[in-house]
């Protein structure tokens, strides 16, 4: 569920007056990411890697207040829950959105996760969950990328999560990931603290 707040209810009062009318209130944040006890896990139970780091996502962005708390046009709004929305490639050779409930049963997120891919692959149709605070992805995973910094529109101002393809070495797999925010939502110190957490979130999963 979903509802509209005062500001002045919030801990991100003077943010929202600082940056809720900025022309470019997203901020992006890069790091490269160990992945390497994730890939061995989805080898070894045969799980969807991309599942496992949106696990992970909605793990480490779950135990932060700030991710709570959205700005949808130009009011704020504060949800009791998570999403991870992830982008599917349909039978049509188009895209889709998928809103995957988050839960911290990595089971029953797995099957939520295929279940709804699937669906959304056939039908060719966007399940959106208009009651829930929506981390958004985006895997580009032809390449190997350092960076990537979405485009930004007044009608989408969720946080975004994105990645290329990861880098295999000896011993290790890395990642670089791109973190998009609304400054009203939280600061930078905020998405570095997501970041350490997405990185012990990753170390011990499984």
């Amino acid at each position: 569920m979903k509802r509209k707040i005062d500001p002045k209810e919030s801990r991100r009062e003077e943010a929202y007056h600082l940056w809720m009318k900025s022309p470019m209130p997203m901020v992006t944040l890069t790091k490269t990411f160990d992945i390497t006890r994730i890939y061995r896990l989805s080898k070894r139970k045969d799980l969807k890697f991309n599942m496992l780091l949106c696990w992970c996502i909605g793990k480490a962005a779950g135990e932060m207040e700030e991710f709570y708390t959205h700005p949808i046009q130009g009011e704020l709004y504060q949800f009791d829950r998570l999403a991870i929305s992830v982008i599917v490639n349909n039978k049509n050779g188009g895209i889709s959105s998928c809103d995957i409930p988050f839960s911290k049963d990595l089971k029953q997120f797995n099957s939520d996760y295929c279940r709804m891919t699937k669906e959304v692959a056939v039908e060719c149709k966007n399940i959106d969950d208009m009651e829930s605070a929506v981390i958004g992805t985006s895997a580009v995973v032809a390449t190997e990328l350092d960076s990537i910094v979405n485009q930004y529109t007044e009608m989408f101002c969720n946080p975004m999560v994105m990645w290329g393809k990861y880098r295999k070495s000896l011993f290790k797999v890395a990642l670089p990931i791109s973190f998009q925010f609304h400054h009203v939502q939280m600061d930078g110190g905020h998405a570095a603290h997501f970041f350490e957490r997405l990185q012990q979130t990753m170390n011990k999963v499984g």
